[in-house]
C-alpha cells in the first residue's frame, strides 16, 4: 500500500459511518477536520484540547454576531466554521488514536452548547438595540431565545441519541458512544463526593442527560430491554442488518437536526435578511416540527423491531 492509499485508509477510519455522515460534512468538514488532527497528533494535542479551543471560537462567532456590520459578522462566520472544523477534528482524532473517553463525548456536546448560547445572547442584544420592536420590549427576545434554547438542546440530544443507536446496530457497542442511564447511575454511585467531586459532578449531569434521551423514546427503550433479554449481548447479525435499513432513512433528519442546516439558516438570517430572530423562528418551527416527525418514526421502528423479535 502506497502512501497515499494508507492516508486515505487513515481518513475513511476517521469518520463515524456512511450511514450517519452528512455529505456537506464529507466535502467539506470532515476532509478540513482530518488535516487539523493529523496536525494534532504529529503535535501530541489531544482530542479534549481541540475540543476546549473549539469553544473559544464558537464564543468569538458570537461576540462578532451582535455588531450590525456585514464585515464583522463575515468574521463571525469564519470564526463558527473553524469552530466546527475543530468539533470534527476533535472526534476524527479520537478515532485515530483510540483516545475515546466519556469526559471527551461530554465537552464535545458542551462545546456547541456554549457556542450557540453566546450567539443566543449575542442576537438577543443586537435586537435590543437595532430593533424597534424589540427595543420597546425587551424581555420579549429573552424569552424567545431562552425557549428557543431549550428546543434546541432537545433536538440536539435526540439527533445525537438516534445516530448511536443506528452506529450500535452497525458497529456493534465498541463502535458507538451509547449509554444506559442505570450503568451510569451504578457509577455515579461508586463515585465519592469527597476523592471524586468533579468526576461524580459531571458524571450527575451526564447521567440525567442520558435519562431524559430514555423518558422520551419508550418504544425504543422496550426494544432495547427485550433485545437484552433474548439474546443477551449477541444480537443476530440478521436483526442487526434489519434495523440498520429501518433507521438509515432517518438519519439524515439526525443532520439536519444537528449543526450544518441550523448554521445555513443562522448565516441567511443575519447576512442576507439582516434580521438575526428569524433564526429563532426557523428553530423554534421548523426544527421542532422536524424533530417531532423524527421522533414519531423512530418509536413506530421499534415498534415494528418488537415485532421481529417476538416472531422469531
Amino acid at each position: 500500500m502506497n502512501r497515499w492509499d494508507k492516508l486515505k485508509e487513515e481518513y475513511r477510519q476517521s469518520l463515524k459511518s456512511s450511514d450517519t455522515e452528512e455529505t456537506f460534512d464529507l466535502i467539506f468538514y470532515r476532509p478540513i477536520g482530518f488535516f487539523w488532527a493529523k496536525l494534532a497528533a504529529k503535535l501530541g494535542v489531544t482530542p479534549n484540547v481541540i475540543t476546549i479551543a473549539s469553544i473559544f471560537l464558537g464564543i468569538g462567532a458570537g461576540v462578532a454576531f451582535y455588531f450590525d456590520n456585514i464585515w464583522i459578522n463575515l468574521l463571525g462566520v469564519l470564526l463558527l466554521v473553524w469552530a466546527d472544523s475543530f468539533d470534527s477534528a476533535d472526534g476524527q482524532l479520537a478515532r485515530m488514536t483510540h483516545q475515546y473517553s466519556r469526559l471527551g463525548r461530554i465537552l464535545d456536546g458542551l462545546s456547541g452548547d456554549i457556542w450557540f448560547a453566546s450567539i443566543y445572547i449575542a442576537i438577543c442584544l443586537r435586537e435590543n438595540v437595532t430593533s424597534h420592536f424589540f427595543m420597546e420590549h425587551t424581555w420579549v427576545i429573552w424569552v424567545i431565545a431562552v425557549v428557543t434554547g431549550v428546543c434546541h438542546a432537545v433536538q440536539a440530544a435526540m439527533a445525537d441519541y438516534y445516530r448511536q443507536f443506528h452506529l450500535f446496530f452497525v458497529k456493534g457497542e465498541q463502535g458507538s458512544e451509547l449509554e444506559q442511564a442505570s450503568h451510569l447511575w451504578d457509577k455515579f454511585h461508586a463515585l465519592s463526593w469527597r476523592k471524586n467531586f468533579w468526576q461524580k459532578l459531571v458524571l450527575m449531569f451526564y447521567t440525567n442527560y442520558t435519562v431524559g434521551q430514555e423518558k422520551r423514546t419508550p418504544s425504543m427503550q422496550r426494544l432495547r430491554r427485550l433485545l437484552r433479554d433474548r439474546y443477551g449481548d449477541v444480537i443476530p447479525q440478521s436483526f442487526r442488518q434489519r434495523f440498520r435499513a429501518a433507521s438509515k432513512p432517518l438519519m439524515k433528519y439526525t443532520n439536519i437536526l444537528s449543526f450544518n442546516t441550523r448554521t445555513f439558516a443562522l448565516f441567511a438570517a443575519i447576512l442576507i435578511f439582516r434580521m438575526p430572530w428569524l433564526y429563532f423562528a426557523f428553530e423554534l418551527v421548523v426544527l421542532n416540527v422536524l424533530l417531532i416527525y423524527m421522533m414519531w418514526r423512530h418509536e413506530r421502528i421499534c415498534r415494528q423491531a418488537q415485532q421481529w423479535v417476538e416472531e422469531n
